[in-house]
């Protein structure tokens, strides 16, 4: 079996388009020798409007932009595009390798051309799940410097080098071959057909989602008992925070016995309690936290107390 990593560039892309200029692919055996590398230059038939994954960002691609326009357009180089990722003897794999499928997707359609039809994986939830670090997505350039990979940017057919030599690493880091390392940690390869596309997975990516929903469920039963518990509150009447309307940064209220204790005592001073923090008078910080809600109350009129200042406030 042989290898095939794979980038595509993008002169634009947008939720419905995405007009391809790159192709770029290393083709090499299971020990990583290089067989094939190749640039696929294309007319995107548009303009270019170049931003990063996130539609942020400009982007410079190490290409002139002139030549895509001495190259055929997509549907030229769709037969060869498409018997390379769909051999059986292939493996196919890329960075983030959904947004490139997504590209295929919508540049077929775009050109009513006939679905791809391939099994594919991720070096990026390859890594992630080699580093048991699900905490948020690695680009390629982190994962290359963390693994003294070199390579060019943007340029397509190094970008798929440099996916090829990361997935190297980590079989060097585990001495195995890929299909062992994709075993060692139950990888599940994605899948398009039929202009569907199923995301790749691995053991390790299942079980961090499966603790976040836990976390998520436990979260949500500790949220309702406690605007349970403040709403069956009464505010004692001609007490000195009368009418003062208190809000916690949410680590303060998902700690009951402390978030309960404070809402008692605010309650026999006179005071309410409220999640919004435009609503209230005092936003109660807990010491390094920098959550949305902090942030808002921090851009707000809102008068910010530490917890041992809300102690000494309410006498406790």
């Amino acid at each position: 079996m042989n290898l095939v990593f794979f980038d595509i560039e993008c002169a634009v892309v947008r939720k419905t388009v995405a007009k391809i200029c790159a192709f770029g692919y290393v083709v090499c055996d299971e020990q990583f020798n290089i067989i094939k590398k190749e640039d696929i230059l294309i007319n995107p038939r548009g303009e270019f409007h170049l931003t990063d994954r996130k539609g942020d960002k400009g982007i410079v691609l190490p290409y002139e932009y002139t030549e895509f326009k001495k190259h055929p357009a997509f549907p030229k180089v769709y037969p060869y595009i498409k018997s390379l990722l769909e051999d059986e003897n292939n493996v196919v794999l890329g960075h983030s390798t959904m947004n490139d499928v997504k590209y295929l997707n919508l540049e077929t359609k775009r050109f009513r051309l006939p679905s791809f039809k391939f099994s594919f994986s991720d070096s990026q939830l390859i890594y992630m799940t080699f580093m048991q670090d699900f905490s948020h997505q690695f680009g390629l350039e982190h994962i290359a410097k963390d693994l003294g990979v070199d390579f060019t940017p943007h340029r397509a057919a190094d970008d798929a080098y440099a996916t090829m030599r990361i997935v190297e690493a980590m079989c060097k880091a585990k001495g195995c071959n890929y299909f062992e390392l994709a075993k060692l940690l139950k990888m599940c390869e994605g899948r398009i057909k039929n202009y569907a596309v199923t995301a790749p997975t691995s053991g390790g990516l299942k079980s961090h989602n499966a603790k976040v929903r836990e976390e998520k469920r436990e979260r949500s039963k500790i949220r309702t008992e406690f605007f349970n518990f403040v709403s069956r509150k009464k505010s004692k009447r001609g007490a000195k925070y009368e009418g003062k309307v208190f809000t916690f940064s949410r680590c303060i209220e998902d700690d009951l016995p402390v978030s309960k204790d404070l809402v008692e005592k605010i309650y026999a001073a006179g005071g309410r309690y409220s999640q919004h923090v435009t609503h209230s008078n005092f936003y109660v910080k807990a010491d390094g936290d920098n959550s949305p809600r902090t942030q808002s109350a921090e851009k707000s009129d809102v008068k910010i107390v530490s917890l041992a200042e809300l102690g000494e406030m309410l006498n406790v």
